[in-house]
């Protein structure tokens, strides 16, 4: 394992210092591992281990690749690893969603566009005033996503997105056993768009919380 970490470092210093690019093709096996004064099997060990967390792209009968290095695609990884949390730590992935996304929400609220407001609109309106707990979860999902996108900030969309996972559960739990849930996350809903169709930034990162908190606020006192 060191000396397979060894490679991987190497490999990573590479790509940091600019010598290999996103899109670049790595050197031929045989010609990297004796550039990095490396074994071909632990030089072998370390590409598997960058593939997995999209680092490289290793493409059968071409060669390896550095991927795009794009924010979505690397913390494709992160959704990975939070898709094994333990039902204990829900409330910790819900505190962080509610640290970052009111300040996603915050941003979009001066970029986002007429169009994606009336796309936001039309999600709640296709809705209707009596979804089940299933489709709640999935316009909520797609809700907040659309919201994030429009913050312009693709690594805080991508840290959410991987978020979102652990927390659906406890969503789906909450409308199956709380009375009131779905009309409450219909109001908070149609009141964080109206903010942001205002430009308001602080009254939409206010109404984030709020929709966040009490999704964690049920829970901790469930649990």
């Amino acid at each position: 394992m060191a000396v397979t970490d060894e490679a991987i470092e190497k490999i990573k210093d590479m790509i940091v210092s600019g010598a290999l690019r996103p899109g670049d093709r790595l050197p031929k096996e045989s010609e990297l591992a004796a550039e990095l004064g490396l074994s071909r099997n632990s030089l072998r060990e370390a590409v598997r281990a960058l593939s997995l967390i999209r680092i490289l792209d290793v493409r059968q009968g071409d060669g390896t690749y550095v991927t795009s290095l794009d924010p979505q695609l690397l913390l494709e990884a992160m959704s990975f690893v939070v898709d094994f949390h333990r039902d204990d730590t829900v409330l910790e992935f819900l505190a962080v969603r509610r640290i970052l996304e009111p300040a996603a929400t915050a941003m979009a609220a001066s970029r986002i566009s007429e169009q994606q407001l009336g796309a936001l609109d039309a999600q709640l309106d296709a809705l209707g005033a009596a979804p089940s707990v299933e489709e709640l979860v999935a316009c909520d999902l797609e809700f907040h996503r659309g919201i994030v996108q429009s913050s312009g900030n693709s690594v805080l969309c991508s840290l959410l997105d991987g978020l979102s996972g652990p927390t659906t559960r406890a969503r789906i739990w909450r409308g199956l056993t709380q009375e009131d849930a779905v009309a409450r996350t219909l109001r908070e809903h149609r009141a964080i768009l109206a903010a942001l169709r205002d430009r308001d930034a602080e009254a939409a990162r206010s109404w984030a919380t709020v929709h966040i908190a009490s999704v964690e606020q049920w829970l901790r006192s469930s649990l």
